[in-house]
């Protein structure tokens, strides 16, 4: 329980399973005391506990409905109390929804925004006094690729994506000033426990292909990021969506059928074409 966060206090949304939760024990092994967060079955953030205070850390999990606004708050604030302060906010929480646009109904919409857009905006408001109080905090916001680039299916989730990297650059901007540093986290392939239910099998093995690097994330490549923001390493980054994605946002999705054409642009005026 030693390394750059040693005695920070540290709440994690949505960190039963999957990116927080790795995030969660993550922060514990760089030594911070930390709050898990989980909205139903609490076994996931529960075992992690178990691991972090068994290793001599300080954590507990707290269960909240995040569709709820005041669930949010009251979250926030319990973590508040149990930690004695706050300095890193990770608003991880988030909820996703693979429906075309014509069949969304303001029901699923609101679901959608509720978990992945106000109650992250919320739970920012409530521990504002308290890290400006302390002198300063950090923020650290999760979005996604689908902020930046389109899948179809996903338009109420890639809209509360991009919402996230909006309020993440204005309220870093807004908040500099008062010592909160502000950034956001957008993940590429990332499989994790959702994913493996919603397929049927932990074997993505055939998703590398789809990635310039060859290979989809795990938890502790988007953990290790987030813990690298949370540093003072990173103290000059304000306002920013760091992409961790193996290059999927870098690559064209029409290159190859470009490049099969055999059209080669430069002949006559680029010498050796």
């Amino acid at each position: 329980m030693s390394g750059k966060m040693i005695g920070k206090k540290v709440l994690v949304t949505g960190s039963g399973t999957g990116l927080g939760r790795e995030t969660a024990l993550e922060f514990a092994r760089q030594g911070a005391m930390v709050v898990l967060h989980y909205a139903h079955s609490k076994d996931g953030a529960a075992s992690a506990v178990s691991e972090i205070t068994a290793a001599g850390g300080k954590a507990t999990a707290i269960k909240a409905d995040l569709q709820d606004a005041k669930e949010a708050v009251r979250l926030a604030r319990e973590a508040i109390d149990f930690l004695g302060g706050i300095d890193v906010l990770v608003n991880n929480a988030g909820i996703s929804m693979t429906l075309e646009f014509e069949q969304v109904t303001p029901e699923q919409y609101d679901t959608v925004y509720n978990v992945n857009v106000r109650a992250q905006f919320f739970i920012m408001q409530t521990v504002l006094p308290v890290m400006e109080a302390a002198g300063g905090g950090v923020i650290i916001n999760l979005s996604s690729v689908h902020g930046i680039r389109a899948c179809k299916g996903h338009s109420v989730y890639a809209g509360t994506k991009g919402a996230i990297i909006a309020h993440t650059r204005e309220l870093a901007v807004e908040l500099a000033p008062k010592g909160i540093r502000i950034n956001a986290v957008a993940p590429g392939a990332v499989p994790v426990e959702n994913q493996f239910k919603a397929a049927g099998t932990d074997d993505f093995s055939e998703l590398g292909k789809m990635i310039p690097c060859g290979f989809p994330g795990t938890p502790l490549d988007i953990a290790k990021t987030i813990i690298f923001l949370a540093s003072d390493d990173a103290r000059y980054i304000v306002g920013q969506t760091i992409v961790v994605d193996g290059g999927t946002t870098s690559w064209m999705s029409f290159s190859d059928g470009f490049n099969n054409t055999g059209l080669r642009l430069g002949k006559g005026y680029v010498p050796g074409l």
